[in-house]
């Protein structure tokens, strides 16, 4: 029986980076996973996986519709879609491999296998049980079900079956228009999918800026996805080859219609994972979402036993679960852990790619914040003219109006995963827009236009 500081279940982003940050603090630390490669659903089928299909086919799309206006002149390039997913998994194997190195350069232990915690202070990983003086749990999450639809990972797929189908499909059904929905959608529409999005809600991307969503949608729209919107799936009837969607549009519910496709893409959402772990009979209370409750240094109301990431309370994004892993590490470590929840960004990484930090316009007025907005469109930005992708972009900053300080922020347009945290670390320091304004950005970058939405919120922008 080995005997630890802590064991951290679950290899993901939260649990790899919190077992760094431990074993930095001089923790003995360990980290438990069952798959063969660490890193979890982000590196292994989720984040990494899909970014390297998005690079691959962003790459397509230029060659098709840009290089001949830029006079790059030929054959379009050919699909060879085994080769793409070749390169995916060569991107997804040196990311893993480098995670399993960092666990040997910290000295962590890695125990394989799937984890279960018999009692307060142990964890069981296959035969051998372990002791802990604390308990992580970073078990992450699963694609959420959808009533009537039943996944086969074939032809019925969810994120992860989609990332390895073994041919394009002609046509793909998408049910869910969140992020994941999307960005997969978008693979495959510039692969030559005909692609349709049908979404419950009425707008695209739920829960963000009203003024993303429209524009986001017309974007996508052009680079041809087709979107059903208000539409409620009653099921999904599928065979080898074949599968049909059949959904009834609120407006009229008592009618039921249906689509035709070779794949139908289930992204609903996900929900926490922390099955088998034995936490009932620990007495670990539960969210009615069946999520892991915790307090503010993410104790679990069993003494000796955290939890961090997607299994907990908060959005589903990798980095969220990073700083978490990172706090509560600070916690064990006997320092003080601080996860600022109102500062952290979302990233869409289609094309153009959309970010947003902080409460949006919609959430400040329904408040009764007195606010100002200011907002600078991309088509007057010389850099993303120069590369195709000014058209329909903007800068959003919305500012309380008596002091000044950046409250949120929305971007769609080239770089937006990276722009916005120009504005998380303005708005990290307590920032205001003049602040953001007056600081100067180099020209021609595509950071100017956060510059001249920063100049909308005071006395005006110069270039619109």
């Amino acid at each position: 029986m080995a005997s630890y500081d802590v064991i951290i279940i679950g290899a993901g982003p939260g649990g790899y980076v919190s077992a760094i940050r431990c074993a930095q603090l001089g923790l003995k630390t360990a980290i438990v996973e069952g798959r063969e490669t660490l890193g979890g659903t982000c590196l292994n089928i989720g984040c990494i996986p899909s970014k390297a299909l998005l690079h691959a086919t962003h790459m397509l799309h230029e060659a098709e519709h840009n290089f001949g206006n830029m006079g790059l002149k030929g054959k379009s390039p050919s699909v060879d879609w085994n080769q793409m997913k070749s390169y995916k998994e060569d991107v997804v194997g040196q990311n893993t491999g480098g995670v399993e190195f960092l666990m040997k350069k910290n000295k962590i232990d890695w125990l394989k296998g799937w984890a279960t915690i018999p009692a307060v202070g142990q964890v069981k990983v296959g035969d051998d049980i372990h002791e802990a003086k604390n308990i992580v749990v970073a078990t992450g999450s699963v694609p959420s079900a959808l009533p009537g639809v039943e996944v086969d990972e074939k032809i019925v797929v969810t994120s992860t079956g989609a990332l390895d189908l073994p041919k394009v499909p002609k046509k793909m059904v998408v049910i869910g228009a969140g992020v994941i929905g999307l960005e997969l959608g978008s693979v495959y529409a510039r692969l030559g999918s005909e692609v349709t999005v049908v979404e419950y809600m009425d707008a695209v991307c739920p829960g963000m800026d009203k003024d993303v969503q429209r524009g986001f949608k017309r974007i996508l729209e052009k680079q041809g996805l087709t979107f059903i919107m208000g539409a409620a799936v009653q099921g999904v009837e599928a065979s080898k080859t074949k599968a049909k969607v059949k959904y009834a549009l609120k407006k009229t519910p008592e009618t039921e219609e249906s689509l035709d496709a070779d794949v139908v893409l289930v992204a609903t959402g996900r929900k926490a994972y922390a099955d088998g772990l034995g936490l009932e009979a620990l007495g670990v209370k539960l969210t009615e979402r069946g999520q892991i409750a915790t307090d503010s240094q993410w104790r679990t109301n069993v003494p000796g036993i955290y939890a961090i990431g997607d299994v907990i309370e908060g959005p589903m994004l990798a980095h969220k679960a990073e700083d978490e892993g990172m706090a509560v590490a600070d916690v064990l470590g006997g320092k003080h852990g601080h996860v600022n929840y109102g500062v952290i960004p979302g990233v869409v990484y289609t094309t153009p790619e959309v970010a947003t930090v902080g409460a949006t316009e919609d959430a400040l007025k329904a408040e009764g914040r007195k606010i100002k907005v200011g907002k600078f469109n991309f088509m007057a930005n010389a850099r993303a003219k120069a590369v195709h992708q000014a058209e329909g972009g903007f800068v959003k900053i919305i500012t309380d109006k008596e002091t000044d300080r950046i409250l949120g922020a929305a971007i769609i347009g080239p770089g937006a995963g990276d722009l916005i945290h120009e504005l998380c670390v303005a708005m990290e320091f307590g920032a205001s827009a003049e602040d953001v304004a007056l600081t100067c950005h180099a020209h021609p970058t595509y950071s100017e236009a956060v510059r001249e939405a920063a100049l909308a919120c005071g006395t005006g922008a110069i270039h619109s």
